[in-house]
This record gives structure tokens, C-alpha cells and sequence, in this order.
């Protein structure tokens, strides 16, 4: 017998928007489909960290490393850090609610450029802050100075996507340098860069230089894209002692696996072989981007590995002719559609698809 009285849950989480994933393709006609909606790195798992994976799953009846030590040590010694600088999570977004965990709470405002990351939005909300958002430029752009004048004796946390996610657009160095200057010191500022490996602009700053003598300043990396161990979920943060310490704090207890721990040093061993496809990637972007552009497209230049359409009214339209062509795309209704840089064959039929909406 109930009296229909349920738990009480936190208010905060009423209206928390859900995060929508890329959608799988499905064959029309028993034609190739391609999923070109999730970011995702299209080569399959280069054979040693496969080999490496293999060979661990025969103990996963056995807690992973809780510290991941070794890849910890792995991460430091790759890109020149502390390992006390070091912060280990479920792919760069479980890093992220965990820096929001540690720094936002109820009554607290966490600023971020929108359109972004999808994920931002649903972190704050759960961690009961009030997230504030600054639209972004005519060119899709960081409106740093915007962002700026944002900022109140409430907020804790800013986020900067760069590359941005939807719309692939980076941030670049001086305007990065003057923004951090005028930020308050006891603001911290997180540089989100789940695709800096597809960077090629040389006025885009690594934001791992950035953060060396700013304490305020922590930089977010994943091995889900270029890496490609998006199913393996393995990301980390590197920050100054106090917010790396904190960031440790909030993790999950044994969140990442053991099989992604060694997933991911293997990747660092095997980074020569990697950053290989990752410029193949890039050269299929500008092979992409130059084909819109000759279409009569006009996009911003990405620096990730997807680009970016603006289609306002007409992007639920463009998804389903992509679809009923063969390649799935990841649309935001009313706004625009992201398509990830996949296999040629993929891109090819995208290709045909936009010329019809240009």
C-alpha cells in the first residue's frame, strides 16, 4: 500500500536537460551507413594497445589502481608536468563535473560560452550553481570581453571550449593571454581541450604552456577522440597542487578501469603512430571544409575533427536527408548541425547531401 507520497529529491535537479548522444546509423536498403555524430576517431584500435587491452581484461575481477599510477607517471613524463598536477577521470566530461564539484555549489554562477559542449549546462545544473551563459560571436566565436563583463562576486568557474564543440573554432593566443589577465585570481578558469591534437593554427596556444605559471588555470585532455578509447572513458585534468588535489578529492573511487588505464599508456608509447591518423584526419577535414566552402557554404575554419553547418530552420530537414542517404549527423534543432570527419566514404556522401542545402 503506498499514499503516493515519493522521496524527496533535490529541487535543483528539476528541468535538467538530457545530454543526447549521437545517434548509431542504420543501413537503408542494406546500403553502408556511417555514424559521423559522435566525434569519434573512425580507425579501428591500433594492434599494440588492442594486444595491451587483451591482455588486461583477464584480471578486470580485480579493482583497478585507484591512483593510476602508472599512467599517471606516464601522463608527466609526456607532457613535462608534476605528477601532483595530475587528475585521472572518466573521460575530460567525468573531470569536468569534477572540477565543478569541487568549485560550484547552490548560489554559485559557472560562466560559459553557448552555443558549447552540450554536457556544460547539465553538470552545473546538477551541482545546484546557475550556469551563465555568453553567446558566441557571428563567427562562432569565444566573446571573451562578453564574458568577461559576466563575471560577479558569484561566480567560481569559467569554462573556455577550445576547440569549441559544436563549432570548432579556437581560441587564440593573445586574446586567451589578455582574457586570463583580467580574470580574478580566485576564479578558476578551465581550458577544455578534448581536440587540441587537431589544432593546426600556430596563433592557437596549447594551453598546457598557459597554465605553467597561472594557478588559476586548468587545462581538460582526453583519450576519446584523437587517442581513439572513446569506449574505454579516460580523460585528465592538469592544474596547480590545491585544484588537482581537489579534483581527486571529488573522483569517482575506482572510476577508471583498469583495462583504460593501460589503454591509455599504451597510446602515449604508441603517440607517433597515432598522431599519423590524426593528420589524415586533418587533411580530410581541409579536403571537407574546401568542398563546402567551393559549394558556397560559409563556415567557420574548424581546428577539431568535425565541422560546423549553420542551418537555423532547416537542420532537422538536413539531418534526415543525411540519414535517408546513409550517414547520421548530430543536429541541434533550430540552430545547426556538427558532422564528425569519418571515413572517406562517409564524408563523400555528407558532401553530396550539403550540396543540395547550400
Amino acid at each position: 500500500m503506498t499514499d503516493g507520497t515519493t522521496p524527496r529529491l533535490r529541487s535543483s535537479l528539476e528541468g535538467v536537460p538530457s545530454y543526447k548522444p549521437g545517434r548509431a546509423a542504420s543501413s537503408q536498403a542494406g546500403a553502408p551507413a556511417y555514424k559521423i555524430s559522435s566525434n569519434e576517431n573512425p580507425y579501428p584500435p591500433l594492434p599494440s594497445v588492442l594486444e595491451v587491452v587483451r591482455a588486461e581484461a583477464e584480471s578486470f575481477n580485480r579493482y583497478p589502481d585507484m591512483f593510476a599510477t602508472g599512467l599517471m607517471a606516464a601522463i608527466a613524463a609526456r607532457f613535462d608536468v608534476p605528477e601532483s598536477h595530475i587528475a585521472t577521470g572518466t573521460g575530460s566530461v567525468g573531470v569536468l563535473q569534477q572540477v565543478v564539484q569541487a568549485t560550484a555549489a547552490d548560489g554559485d554562477e559557472v560562466i560559459y560560452a553557448w552555443r558549447s559542449f552540450e554536457a556544460y549546462p547539465i553538470i552545473v545544473q546538477i551541482s545546484g550553481a546557475t550556469s551563465v551563459k555568453v553567446p558566441l560571436t557571428s563567427g562562432e566565436r569565444h566573446d571573451l570581453d562578453a564574458m568577461l563583463a559576466a563575471i560577479s562576486d558569484k561566480t567560481r568557474l569559467i569554462l573556455l571550449c577550445s576547440p569549441n564543440n559544436p563549432t570548432g573554432t579556437a581560441i587564440r593566443r593573445d586574446e586567451l593571454e589578455r582574457f586570463l589577465d583580467a580574470v580574478p585570481r580566485d576564479i578558476l578558469v578551465v581550458i577544455d581541450e578534448a581536440y587540441r591534437e587537431f589544432v593546426r593554427d600556430p596563433d592557437v596556444p596549447d594551453a598546457l604552456d598557459v597554465y605553467r605559471d597561472r594557478p588559476n588555470v586548468a587545462v581538460l585532455r582526453t583519450f576519446s577522440k584523437a587517442y581513439g578509447l572513446a569506449g574505454l572513458r579516460v580523460g585528465f585534468a592538469v592544474a596547480h597542487d590545491p585544484v588537482a588535489a581537489a579534483l581527486r578529492k571529488t573522483a569517482v573511487p575506482f572510476g577508471v578501469s583498469s583495462v583504460a588505464q593501460r589503454a591509455a599508456t599504451a597510446s602515449l608509447q604508441a603517440e607517433d603512430e597515432l598522431l599519423e591518423r590524426v593528420e589524415a584526419l586533418v587533411k580530410e577535414r581541409s579536403r571537407v571544409y574546401d568542398a563546402l566552402r567551393d559549394q558556397g557554404w560559409t563556415l567557420p575554419a574548424s581546428e577539431a575533427n568535425f565541422v560546423w553547418l549553420r542551418l537555423g530552420d532547416r537542420t532537422t530537414e538536413f539531418a534526415a536527408a543525411c540519414e535517408q542517404a546513409g550517414v547520421v549527423v548530430r543536429p541541434f534543432d533550430g540552430e545547426g548541425a556538427r558532422v564528425t570527419i569519418g571515413e572517406t566514404p562517409a564524408n563523400d556522401i555528407f558532401l553530396q547531401v550539403a550540396a543540395g542545402f547550400a
